[in-house]
């Protein structure tokens, strides 16, 4: 199925229904008088996040959604039926914004989360509410009230515990094919990922988290380079990133700032997240290789460098543990 993580939608609220204008004909009743009754209220535009649904692609055929007018009033003071409501699935992590794309709307982040986005129109009054002491055939009625319409872009953010950055071809996918069950495309050329890919990582019977692989990033992806950045967006919710590096490529140091400056430039708090980095390939490289390219991003990030191999299996135990180890710490930080 292909992936879609943004859409342009219309949404239209129903009508309220008309009131009406009726008397009372009954045999044998002298004064009969108005029992015109009120309108139905329109139908409204509901979103609810589905845990079943992780990605957008429904709505490049559906892009136009239409809530139904409420039902006019009848004679003998019946009120018109009340129009069913539109319900909008879309799958959690879903962001709704303003026609502008700037301006957030809700952010459906928890499963089964419900939102009356557009509320149908209210009915219109009858001339039986009309009726007074003073005005006894009243032949006042009023229509109903018209819907909401707009337009709206979904953005889809998804779920995930940790995020995979990195340059193209630094190993993500072959590290997420090994830890998890997902089955990534995994060639010798890079930006063989061009969407998102999840992985469910299970350390014990009560430890699981979710890794989110993304595109690769290059120098000047905020500007459009390579896939460009707009796949950060699925990161933004994670509570670490690995960040994997090429072991094999030579200057590790400028591909690790490479990474962070792209995501500086982004945004989003990406660059204030916990990062864990993976110098990645071991079995590319000779001991002395690993030994100066390790000791160089320690100098230059400040932060502890584990060494592994994706193909090998060699240190993934330790870093998946870490990875775990600062979910847990930083889940438990943001709950306080």
């Amino acid at each position: 199925m292909k992936f879609l993580d943004q859409a342009k939608i219309y949404l239209r609220s129903g009508d309220g229904g008309d009131g009406v204008i009726a008397f009372r004909r009954e045999k044998y009743i002298e004064f009969g008088g108005p029992d015109g009754g009120n309108g139905g209220k329109g139908g409204d535009i509901i979103f609810v996040a589905e845990h079943n649904l992780n990605t957008l692609i429904d709505f490049r055929y559906t892009q136009h959604f239409r809530a139904p007018k409420g039902g006019n009033g009848a004679g003998s003071d019946r009120t018109g039926a009340g129009a069913h409501d539109i319900v909008v699935t879309v799958p959690i992590g879903t962001q709704i914004f303003a026609d502008d794309q700037e301006t957030m709307l809700a952010d459906m982040d928890t499963a089964g989360q419900q939102l009356t986005l557009l509320r149908g129109g209210d009915g219109g009054f009858g001339n039986a509410h009309f009726k007074t002491s003073t005005n006894r055939a009243p032949r006042k009625v009023t229509k109903g009230w018209p819907g909401e319409e707009r337009w709206v872009w979904l953005r889809l953010k998804l779920i995930a515990d940790a995020g995979l950055v990195g340059l193209p071809n630094a190993g993500k996918s072959t590290f997420l094919s090994v830890v998890s069950a997902a089955k990534p495309k995994i060639a010798d050329y890079p930006f063989t990922t061009l969407h998102p890919q999840l992985g469910v990582i299970r350390l014990s019977n009560s430890e699981e988290f979710v890794l989110a692989d993304i595109p690769g990033l290059i120098e000047g992806a905020h500007e459009g380079a390579g896939l460009g950045d707009r796949f950060l967006g699925h990161v933004e919710r994670c509570a670490v990133l690995l960040h994997l590096i090429d072991g094999a490529a030579g200057d590790v140091v400028k591909t690790w700032r490479t990474v962070r400056g792209e995501m500086s430039a982004y945004g989003g708090g990406l660059a204030d997240k916990p990062e864990i980095i993976g110098l990645n390939k071991s079995d590319a490289m000779t001991p002395r290789e690993t030994s100066s390219r390790m000791a160089a991003l320690r100098k230059a990030s400040g932060h502890p460098v584990y060494l592994l191999s994706g193909v090998t299996g060699q240190g993934v135990p330790d870093v998946l543990r870490a990875l775990q180890n600062t979910i847990h710490a930083t889940r438990q930080e943001q709950a306080a």
